[in-house]
Protein backbone atom coordinates (compact mmCIF):
# COMPACT_ATOMS: atom_id res chain seq x y z
CA UNK A 1 0.00 0.00 0.00
CA UNK A 2 1.12 3.70 -1.18
CA UNK A 3 2.38 6.11 2.33
CA UNK A 4 -0.34 8.18 0.32
CA UNK A 5 -3.32 5.59 1.06
CA UNK A 6 -2.51 3.91 4.37
CA UNK A 7 -2.10 8.08 5.33
CA UNK A 8 -5.78 8.40 4.31
CA UNK A 9 -6.99 5.51 5.59
CA UNK A 10 -5.60 6.71 9.10
CA UNK A 11 -6.91 9.99 8.22
CA UNK A 12 -10.59 8.19 8.31
CA UNK A 13 -10.67 6.29 11.37
CA UNK A 14 -12.76 7.73 14.31
CA UNK A 15 -9.35 8.10 16.67
CA UNK A 16 -5.55 8.97 16.24
CA UNK A 17 -3.30 6.06 14.92
CA UNK A 18 0.08 5.67 15.58
CA UNK A 19 0.86 7.61 12.06
CA UNK A 20 -1.41 10.39 12.59
CA UNK A 21 -0.65 10.81 16.30
CA UNK A 22 2.82 11.44 14.70
CA UNK A 23 1.71 14.05 12.66
CA UNK A 24 -0.22 16.12 15.00
CA UNK A 25 2.75 18.40 16.18
CA UNK A 26 2.93 19.74 12.57
CA UNK A 27 -0.83 19.98 12.15
CA UNK A 28 -0.31 22.62 14.86
CA UNK A 29 1.97 24.12 13.05
CA UNK A 30 -0.53 24.36 9.94
CA UNK A 31 -3.67 25.42 12.02
CA UNK A 32 -0.93 28.44 13.28
CA UNK A 33 -0.49 29.22 10.00
CA UNK A 34 -3.93 28.83 8.52
CA UNK A 35 -5.63 31.58 11.13
CA UNK A 36 -2.96 33.34 10.49
CA UNK A 37 -3.87 33.55 6.99
CA UNK A 38 -7.48 34.02 7.51
CA UNK A 39 -6.84 36.79 10.24
CA UNK A 40 -4.75 38.46 7.81
CA UNK A 41 -7.60 38.79 5.43
CA UNK A 42 -9.79 39.51 8.19
CA UNK A 43 -7.99 42.53 9.56
CA UNK A 44 -6.87 44.21 6.33
CA UNK A 45 -3.27 43.30 6.12
CA UNK A 46 -4.36 40.81 3.06
CA UNK A 47 -7.12 42.29 1.20
CA UNK A 48 -9.69 40.14 -1.27
CA UNK A 49 -10.47 42.04 -4.85
CA UNK A 50 -13.70 42.08 -6.81
CA UNK A 51 -13.98 41.37 -10.09
CA UNK A 52 -16.85 43.35 -11.17
CA UNK A 53 -19.20 40.68 -11.47
CA UNK A 54 -21.04 38.10 -8.34
CA UNK A 55 -18.61 35.19 -7.52
CA UNK A 56 -19.62 32.03 -6.04
CA UNK A 57 -17.13 29.56 -4.55
CA UNK A 58 -17.64 26.04 -4.22
CA UNK A 59 -15.07 24.35 -2.16
CA UNK A 60 -14.53 22.28 0.81
CA UNK A 61 -12.88 22.01 4.03
CA UNK A 62 -11.56 18.49 3.26
CA UNK A 63 -9.03 17.46 0.80
CA UNK A 64 -10.04 15.59 -1.82
CA UNK A 65 -13.04 14.52 -3.48
CA UNK A 66 -16.18 15.53 -1.80
CA UNK A 67 -18.23 16.54 -5.01
CA UNK A 68 -17.13 19.82 -5.33
CA UNK A 69 -16.87 19.71 -9.27
CA UNK A 70 -20.21 18.10 -9.52
CA UNK A 71 -21.86 20.07 -7.79
CA UNK A 72 -20.31 23.50 -9.85
CA UNK A 73 -21.79 21.67 -12.95
CA UNK A 74 -25.30 21.42 -11.70
CA UNK A 75 -24.96 25.21 -9.85
CA UNK A 76 -23.67 26.65 -13.58
CA UNK A 77 -26.52 24.45 -15.61
CA UNK A 78 -28.97 26.02 -12.87
CA UNK A 79 -28.09 29.30 -13.09
CA UNK A 80 -27.85 29.29 -17.32
CA UNK A 81 -31.85 28.04 -17.05
CA UNK A 82 -32.56 31.32 -14.63
CA UNK A 83 -31.01 33.83 -17.79
CA UNK A 84 -27.03 34.20 -16.24
CA UNK A 85 -24.26 33.64 -17.97
CA UNK A 86 -21.44 31.77 -15.72
CA UNK A 87 -18.13 31.36 -16.83
CA UNK A 88 -15.94 29.06 -14.74
CA UNK A 89 -12.89 29.41 -12.77
CA UNK A 90 -10.44 26.20 -11.43
CA UNK A 91 -6.84 25.86 -10.58
CA UNK A 92 -6.56 22.51 -12.95
CA UNK A 93 -5.47 20.10 -10.43
CA UNK A 94 -3.76 17.17 -11.89
CA UNK A 95 -2.12 19.27 -15.18
CA UNK A 96 0.73 21.09 -15.33
CA UNK A 97 -0.39 24.46 -16.02
CA UNK A 98 -0.02 27.36 -13.63
CA UNK A 99 -0.34 30.68 -15.21
CA UNK A 100 -4.14 31.43 -15.78
CA UNK A 101 -5.41 30.12 -19.63
CA UNK A 102 -8.51 29.38 -21.05
CA UNK A 103 -9.00 25.57 -21.42
CA UNK A 104 -10.83 24.56 -25.11
CA UNK A 105 -12.64 21.50 -26.29
CA UNK A 106 -9.48 19.15 -27.55
CA UNK A 107 -7.46 20.26 -24.93
CA UNK A 108 -4.63 18.06 -23.13
CA UNK A 109 -5.41 17.17 -19.71
CA UNK A 110 -2.34 16.58 -18.92
CA UNK A 111 -1.75 20.62 -19.27
CA UNK A 112 -5.10 21.73 -17.88
CA UNK A 113 -6.39 18.98 -15.46
CA UNK A 114 -9.26 16.30 -15.55
CA UNK A 115 -11.99 18.21 -14.31
CA UNK A 116 -12.29 21.70 -16.54
CA UNK A 117 -13.07 19.98 -19.88
CA UNK A 118 -15.92 19.04 -18.39
CA UNK A 119 -17.13 22.46 -18.10
CA UNK A 120 -16.02 23.02 -21.60
CA UNK A 121 -18.40 19.62 -22.65
CA UNK A 122 -20.91 21.16 -20.52
CA UNK A 123 -20.53 24.80 -22.72
CA UNK A 124 -19.01 27.31 -20.49
CA UNK A 125 -16.10 29.50 -20.42
CA UNK A 126 -13.55 28.32 -18.83
CA UNK A 127 -10.26 29.23 -17.69
CA UNK A 128 -8.03 28.39 -15.00
CA UNK A 129 -4.48 28.45 -12.87
CA UNK A 130 -3.12 28.59 -9.65
CA UNK A 131 -4.35 32.69 -8.97
CA UNK A 132 -8.20 31.77 -8.76
CA UNK A 133 -8.39 36.16 -8.81
CA UNK A 134 -5.70 36.28 -11.70
CA UNK A 135 -7.95 33.54 -13.71
CA UNK A 136 -11.08 35.67 -12.91
CA UNK A 137 -10.57 38.61 -14.03
CA UNK A 138 -8.71 36.97 -17.58
CA UNK A 139 -11.80 34.62 -18.04
CA UNK A 140 -13.78 38.49 -17.86
CA UNK A 141 -12.00 40.46 -20.10
CA UNK A 142 -11.99 37.58 -22.78
CA UNK A 143 -15.60 37.07 -21.96
CA UNK A 144 -17.00 40.11 -20.95
CA UNK A 145 -20.47 38.40 -21.14
CA UNK A 146 -19.98 36.49 -18.57
CA UNK A 147 -22.17 37.99 -15.54
CA UNK A 148 -21.55 35.60 -13.03
CA UNK A 149 -18.14 33.87 -12.27
CA UNK A 150 -17.92 29.88 -10.09
CA UNK A 151 -14.99 29.06 -8.62
CA UNK A 152 -14.34 25.58 -7.94
CA UNK A 153 -12.39 24.49 -4.91
CA UNK A 154 -12.00 28.19 -4.35
CA UNK A 155 -12.53 28.25 -0.49
CA UNK A 156 -9.62 28.82 0.48
CA UNK A 157 -8.34 31.20 -2.10
CA UNK A 158 -8.94 34.27 0.09
CA UNK A 159 -7.54 36.95 -2.45
CA UNK A 160 -10.71 36.47 -4.92
CA UNK A 161 -13.69 38.00 -2.96
CA UNK A 162 -17.07 36.03 -3.03
CA UNK A 163 -20.87 36.91 -2.46
CA UNK A 164 -21.71 33.61 -1.90
CA UNK A 165 -19.31 30.70 -0.33
CA UNK A 166 -20.49 26.68 -0.41
CA UNK A 167 -18.83 24.25 1.52
CA UNK A 168 -18.98 20.31 0.38
CA UNK A 169 -19.12 17.51 2.57
CA UNK A 170 -18.96 13.53 1.69
CA UNK A 171 -21.52 11.96 3.85
CA UNK A 172 -19.45 8.81 4.24
CA UNK A 173 -16.55 10.10 5.29
CA UNK A 174 -17.52 13.14 6.83
CA UNK A 175 -14.74 15.24 8.55
CA UNK A 176 -12.81 12.16 9.19
CA UNK A 177 -11.21 12.68 12.57
CA UNK A 178 -11.66 16.28 12.51
CA UNK A 179 -7.72 16.85 12.52
CA UNK A 180 -6.03 19.33 10.52
CA UNK A 181 -3.32 18.64 7.82
CA UNK A 182 -1.21 16.46 7.78
CA UNK A 183 -2.56 14.42 10.57
CA UNK A 184 -6.03 14.76 9.55
CA UNK A 185 -7.99 15.39 6.37
CA UNK A 186 -8.82 19.17 7.06
CA UNK A 187 -7.47 22.30 5.39
CA UNK A 188 -9.36 24.51 7.76
CA UNK A 189 -10.73 23.91 10.81
CA UNK A 190 -14.75 22.72 11.23
CA UNK A 191 -15.66 26.06 12.31
CA UNK A 192 -14.91 27.57 9.38
CA UNK A 193 -18.47 25.50 8.29
CA UNK A 194 -20.07 28.30 10.45
CA UNK A 195 -18.93 31.17 8.21
CA UNK A 196 -20.00 29.91 4.93
CA UNK A 197 -23.57 30.60 3.63
CA UNK A 198 -24.54 26.97 2.35
CA UNK A 199 -23.06 23.64 3.30
CA UNK A 200 -24.22 20.84 0.90
CA UNK A 201 -23.92 17.34 2.24
CA UNK A 202 -23.11 14.56 -0.65
CA UNK A 203 -25.86 11.28 -0.39
CA UNK A 204 -23.95 8.48 0.10
CA UNK A 205 -25.46 5.54 -2.43
CA UNK A 206 -28.85 4.70 -0.94
CA UNK A 207 -28.74 6.64 2.08
CA UNK A 208 -31.65 8.99 3.63
CA UNK A 209 -29.36 11.66 5.05
CA UNK A 210 -30.85 13.40 8.26
CA UNK A 211 -33.07 16.03 7.89
CA UNK A 212 -31.37 19.69 7.17
CA UNK A 213 -30.40 21.85 10.22
CA UNK A 214 -31.87 25.13 8.80
CA UNK A 215 -31.53 26.73 5.42
CA UNK A 216 -28.28 27.04 5.32
CA UNK A 217 -27.59 23.07 4.74
CA UNK A 218 -29.20 20.87 2.18
CA UNK A 219 -28.46 17.48 0.33
CA UNK A 220 -27.11 16.87 -2.98
CA UNK A 221 -27.41 13.18 -4.82
CA UNK A 222 -26.09 12.03 -7.52
CA UNK A 223 -28.16 10.78 -10.68
CA UNK A 224 -26.34 8.12 -13.16
CA UNK A 225 -27.02 8.86 -16.64
CA UNK A 226 -26.70 6.24 -19.39
CA UNK A 227 -23.22 4.78 -20.18
CA UNK A 228 -21.03 6.39 -22.78
CA UNK A 229 -18.45 4.83 -25.03
CA UNK A 230 -15.42 6.19 -25.12
CA UNK A 231 -14.49 5.14 -28.66
CA UNK A 232 -17.94 5.64 -29.84
CA UNK A 233 -19.25 8.39 -28.46
CA UNK A 234 -22.81 8.45 -29.86
CA UNK A 235 -23.04 4.70 -28.08
CA UNK A 236 -24.90 3.64 -24.88
CA UNK A 237 -25.60 0.67 -23.14
CA UNK A 238 -27.11 -0.97 -20.17
CA UNK A 239 -25.17 -2.94 -17.45
CA UNK A 240 -26.86 -6.47 -18.80
CA UNK A 241 -24.91 -5.67 -21.78
CA UNK A 242 -21.89 -6.57 -20.21
CA UNK A 243 -22.73 -10.00 -18.10
CA UNK A 244 -21.60 -12.39 -20.63
CA UNK A 245 -17.85 -11.69 -19.38
CA UNK A 246 -15.43 -10.30 -16.67
CA UNK A 247 -15.49 -6.46 -16.04
CA UNK A 248 -12.84 -4.02 -14.27
CA UNK A 249 -13.82 -0.77 -13.14
CA UNK A 250 -11.11 2.01 -12.36
CA UNK A 251 -10.95 5.36 -10.24
CA UNK A 252 -8.65 8.14 -9.99
CA UNK A 253 -10.88 10.12 -8.44
CA UNK A 254 -10.72 11.66 -4.67
CA UNK A 255 -12.83 8.55 -3.40
CA UNK A 256 -13.21 5.34 -5.67
CA UNK A 257 -14.71 3.33 -3.45
CA UNK A 258 -17.78 6.33 -4.11
CA UNK A 259 -18.14 4.93 -7.40
CA UNK A 260 -17.36 1.15 -6.93
CA UNK A 261 -20.41 1.50 -4.67
CA UNK A 262 -22.45 3.00 -7.24
CA UNK A 263 -21.73 0.35 -9.25
CA UNK A 264 -22.76 -1.97 -7.08
CA UNK A 265 -25.89 -0.32 -6.31
CA UNK A 266 -26.35 -0.64 -10.51
CA UNK A 267 -26.25 -4.23 -10.59
CA UNK A 268 -22.64 -4.83 -11.43
CA UNK A 269 -19.67 -6.65 -9.60
CA UNK A 270 -16.54 -5.29 -11.15
CA UNK A 271 -12.79 -5.96 -10.59
CA UNK A 272 -12.14 -2.95 -8.92
CA UNK A 273 -8.91 -0.89 -9.77
CA UNK A 274 -8.40 2.21 -7.64
CA UNK A 275 -5.93 4.96 -8.43
CA UNK A 276 -4.82 8.30 -7.15
CA UNK A 277 -6.67 11.00 -7.73
CA UNK A 278 -5.80 12.88 -11.10
CA UNK A 279 -4.00 9.90 -12.16
CA UNK A 280 -2.56 9.89 -15.79
CA UNK A 281 -3.45 6.44 -16.86
CA UNK A 282 -1.35 4.61 -19.41
CA UNK A 283 -2.70 1.93 -22.24
CA UNK A 284 -0.90 -0.55 -20.14
CA UNK A 285 -2.64 0.20 -17.30
CA UNK A 286 -5.90 -0.54 -18.51
CA UNK A 287 -5.38 -3.63 -20.79
CA UNK A 288 -6.85 -6.13 -18.70
CA UNK A 289 -7.21 -9.10 -21.19
CA UNK A 290 -10.50 -10.97 -21.63
CA UNK A 291 -12.53 -7.84 -20.03
CA UNK A 292 -15.89 -7.50 -21.95
CA UNK A 293 -15.70 -3.86 -20.44
CA UNK A 294 -13.88 -1.06 -18.77
CA UNK A 295 -15.73 1.11 -17.06
CA UNK A 296 -15.00 4.53 -14.84
CA UNK A 297 -15.91 8.44 -14.71
CA UNK A 298 -16.53 10.63 -16.51
CA UNK A 299 -13.39 12.42 -15.30
CA UNK A 300 -11.11 9.16 -15.92
CA UNK A 301 -12.61 9.02 -19.32
CA UNK A 302 -11.19 12.81 -20.35
CA UNK A 303 -7.55 11.22 -19.63
CA UNK A 304 -8.16 7.63 -21.70
CA UNK A 305 -9.83 9.11 -24.46
CA UNK A 306 -6.91 8.85 -26.72
CA UNK A 307 -6.15 5.02 -26.01
CA UNK A 308 -9.61 3.92 -25.66
CA UNK A 309 -11.07 1.33 -27.86
CA UNK A 310 -14.72 -0.35 -27.40
CA UNK A 311 -14.56 -2.05 -24.28
CA UNK A 312 -14.40 1.58 -22.61
CA UNK A 313 -17.11 3.04 -20.80
CA UNK A 314 -18.05 5.93 -18.54
CA UNK A 315 -20.77 6.89 -16.47
CA UNK A 316 -21.44 10.39 -16.40
CA UNK A 317 -23.63 11.22 -13.22
CA UNK A 318 -25.85 14.73 -12.65
CA UNK A 319 -25.67 16.07 -9.16
CA UNK A 320 -29.27 16.84 -8.23
CA UNK A 321 -29.27 19.59 -5.66
CA UNK A 322 -31.93 21.28 -3.71
CA UNK A 323 -34.03 23.68 -5.39
CA UNK A 324 -34.11 26.52 -2.40
CA UNK A 325 -30.08 26.61 -2.25
CA UNK A 326 -30.43 27.71 -6.11
CA UNK A 327 -32.96 29.96 -5.13
CA UNK A 328 -30.98 31.35 -2.39
CA UNK A 329 -27.52 32.09 -5.02
CA UNK A 330 -29.94 33.47 -7.04
CA UNK A 331 -31.19 36.41 -4.75
CA UNK A 332 -27.78 36.55 -3.26
CA UNK A 333 -26.57 37.36 -6.89
CA UNK A 334 -29.29 39.53 -8.03
CA UNK A 335 -29.47 42.07 -4.93
CA UNK A 336 -32.65 43.89 -3.49
CA UNK A 337 -34.25 43.26 -7.24
CA UNK A 338 -34.70 39.90 -6.99
CA UNK A 339 -37.04 40.10 -3.93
Amino acid sequence: MRFSDRLTAAWYQPRLTPLTAALWPLSLLFGVAVAARRLAYRTGALRAAAVGVPVIVVGSIVVGGTGKTPLARALAAALRERGRRPGLVARGYGGSNTAPRAVAAGDDPAEVGDEPPLYVTDGFPVWIGHDRLAAARALLAAHPECDTVIADDGLQHYALERDFEIAVIDETRGLGNGCLLPAGPLREPRRRLDAVDAVVVLAAQGSTPAAARGNRQSVMRYEPLPWRNLARPDATAEPSAWRRGPVHAVAGIGHPARFFALLRGLGLDPVCHPFPDHHRYTAEELRFPGAVAVLMTQKDAVKCARFADARFWYLPIAARIDPALIERVTRTIRGPQAA
